[in-house]
């Protein structure tokens, strides 16, 4: 395996489960022959800092405060973790640092929008979900169950920022694009999976990937894995889209990418180490791991009302 590779692991919705990532790393780098030199997480990672943070500020399930642990030094990342928010995060420690920060060693909130240079990858990121009741309100400061809501909702001036950036190698996005399971439908790929409704995800993050034109989109939120490519017409530029679980078991929840230099060149799920995807191969449906028995909660419950679609 070369050694001048940067290999790169995309994780699903950790909601709290720190422990179990780690673990899987370190599986995933000896299937490579090589650590994983960093991870991306998609968000709902809830990073609460100690665990009655945790029990206090949920607004929805209780999950594991993991994170505690980090933050005050117990346990420390083996390599650094890059985490966009979700709708479910500590929204009252990262509301002051919008623009990012440590939150322990090794564990770097990305911040709500912008573009950075990660290991000299651009990764470009647009934290949150599209609720269109809130995107053209100023966002409170969260202080309670209720304004920790809108708080996982991102805006118009957030999306701007990250409208106007070029060259990006990676796009992290929480709610899926809007079309792309439609998209999957019409190339009529075979599939034994059954296929999430058309209308799941929104139509800010499509408008995002269809104006970046990343190599590459990363996305969670609905708990499903998906593949798909976008673009290609006339010479356009193709964006491959991978849609990850939750972190409740690695076969979908986790992504990984090696690239020489800027350039990606193979790729694949879980923790085999197994090449789904290599340069120059397509990237759809097909390239998703073989469908096992499902898991116990595959949805968020109240995800049609997180939408605001009504």
């Amino acid at each position: 395996m070369p050694t001048d590779t940067l290999l790169i692991a995309g994780v699903g919705d950790i909601h709290g489960r720190f422990h179990r990532v780690e673990e899987w790393m370190d599986v995933l780098g000896k299937a490579r022959g090589r650590p994983v030199d960093m991870v991306l997480a998609v968000g709902d990672v809830e990073a609460f800092r100690r665990a009655d943070d945790q029990r206090r500020k949920m607004t929805k399930r209780l999950m594991p405060a993991e994170f505690a642990e980090y933050a005050d030094g117990q346990r420390r990342m083996k390599r650094p973790m890059y985490f966009i928010g979700g709708n479910n995060e500590d929204f009252e420690a990262l509301h002051d640092t919008p623009d990012g920060m440590e939150l322990a060693p090794q564990v770097y909130y990305l911040g709500r929008a912008g573009i950075q240079t990660l290991r000299g990858l651009r990764v470009a990121y647009l934290s949150g979900i599209h609720a269109p009741r809130f995107f053209d309100q100023p966002l409170k400061r969260p202080r309670a169950l209720d304004t920790a809501k809108q708080a996982g909702y991102f805006r118009a001036p957030e999306v701007e920022r990250v409208m106007h950036v070029r060259d990006v190698d990676i796009l992290l996005v929480h709610e899926w694009p809007r079309g792309i399971v439609q998209r999957a439908r019409d190339e009529n790929v075979p599939t034994t999976r059954a296929l999430p409704s058309y209308w799941i995800g929104n139509p800010i993050t499509r408008r995002l990937a269809d104006t970046l034109r990343p190599k590459w989109m990363l996305c969670g939120h609905s708990h499903k894995g998906f593949a798909v490519s976008l673009g290609g017409e006339g010479g356009r530029p193709v964006t491959r889209i991978a849609c990850l679980d939750q972190a409740t078991r690695p076969d979908e929840a986790v992504f990984w990418l090696e690239f020489e230099e800027r350039e990606p060149v193979r790729g694949g799920w879980g923790l085999s180490g197994e090449v789904a995807w290599h340069t120059g191969a397509s990237w759809n449906l097909q390239a998703l791991p073989l469908v096992g028995p499902p898991p116990s909660s595959s949805h968020h419950e109240d995800e049609e009302e997180d939408r605001e679609m009504g």
